[in-house]
């Protein structure tokens, strides 16, 4: 130990490299690989697709852009909508401007999917929805946004003349009216779920040596906010209506990126570049799929659509600027002139929420 007044420097103690510090490294010597290999590639078809994109059909990168924002409107209103079943009423602007500041984040912060989820359960918890209503809001809209995509998909197969396996299908529509209807049955019948779901805790308690009735009154409360969820036969409807919005306005903005540069995609291979872009998107490796999804539909477009490389490029380019940097700008300006203040100014609500519902655990 230094003794007072010494000039004998006191060593710190060194940091232990972690067990897989080497996976960074490998991800980053990966990374610059897939960009060099991807830029050799592309190198000679650059000049031409900078003549398509110096020679854009500015009408069509219009409705490129109208496109993604009537996709991103028939999200917000599909949100809307089953938030509406659970008893909360909230206005299309409202709803919309979450969607934005929501996927703002989503696409541009490391593990942004964490964010963009908390981000909306807490603003759906400010409208007044319980926290059945907020996740059954965010499970039913996860779980119809995937099935909408695999459908897109397979309908992409289909035309493109390839064989499909009818259990695609089944799964897709019937794992997405399963659920709807488990929502549907327990809202109307909650005396039955509770006689099971008592039943259970019981059985539960019995084990633990428990009291009977340990726990009930918490499920009580779970099941009577489930009760408040009642999704109609037209709330369904309309649900899976704003869904068929959301994603067709999104195709048809890849589609309209690629009408700007001069290209004539098949349908058939537009669906399926779709959906396997947006596929690799969801895969957490850089925020936005940034080089992976840009890539993958490079790659797509020109071997299922029928795009030279050149046209490709552009395209993917055109399309990404709108559907990721665009929508990434509006939603940061959305995010900071609409909630960044009430972020600040509503830390009290934040502490009595959470208070809340660690007494509600």
């Amino acid at each position: 130990m230094a003794q007072p007044g010494s000039d004998q420097p006191v060593s710190e103690p060194t940091r232990r490299r972690g067990r897989f510090w080497w996976v960074r490294w490998v991800a980053a010597v990966a990374l610059l690989a897939l960009l060099t290999a991807e830029g050799i590639y592309l190198w000679p078809r650059l000049h031409e697709s900078w003549q398509s994109l110096s020679e854009i059909h500015w009408g069509w990168l219009a409705a490129c852009i109208a496109a993604q924002a009537v996709s991103l409107s028939g999200y917000g209103r599909m949100q809307k909508q089953l938030l509406a079943a659970g008893g909360v009423q909230v206005s299309q602007s409202k709803s919309v401007s979450v969607i934005y500041g929501s996927t703002a984040m989503s696409v541009t912060l490391p593990a942004g999917q964490v964010f963009s989820t908390a981000f909306t359960y807490r603003q759906m918890r400010r409208w007044g929805a319980s926290p059945i209503v907020a996740s059954w809001q965010l499970a039913i809209s996860g779980v119809i946004a995937a099935a909408g995509l695999a459908l897109l998909g397979v309908g992409g197969a289909l035309l493109a003349g390839g064989s499909v396996s009818p259990y695609t299908l089944i799964i897709s529509i019937g794992g997405v009216a399963a659920l709807i209807y488990a929502g549907s049955y327990a809202s109307k019948h909650p005396d039955s779920i509770a006689s099971v779901v008592g039943w259970l805790v019981a059985k539960y308690n019995r084990i633990r040596k428990q009291p009977r009735d340990t726990g009930m009154e918490h499920v009580n409360k779970i099941i009577h906010q489930v009760e408040s969820v009642q999704l109609s036969a037209k709330d369904a409807a309309l649900t899976f209506l704003w869904a068929f919005d959301h994603r067709a306005g999104d195709v048809a903005c890849l589609a309209f990126a690629c009408y700007a540069v001069g290209a004539d995609p098949r349908l058939a291979g537009l669906l399926i570049t779709f959906a396997i872009g947006k596929a690799v998107g969801t895969i957490p490796l850089a925020p936005g799929g940034l080089v992976f999804v840009d890539a993958t539909l490079i790659a797509t477009l020109t071997s299922t659509a029928g795009l030279p490389a050149s046209q490709a490029v552009a395209a993917a380019f055109v399309y990404r600027g709108v559907s990721f940097i665009l929508v990434a700008i509006v939603g940061w300006i959305v995010f900071l002139f609409l909630f960044r203040k009430t972020q600040g100014d509503d830390l009290e609500f934040d502490v009595e929420l959470e208070r809340q519902e660690r007494n509600d655990a």
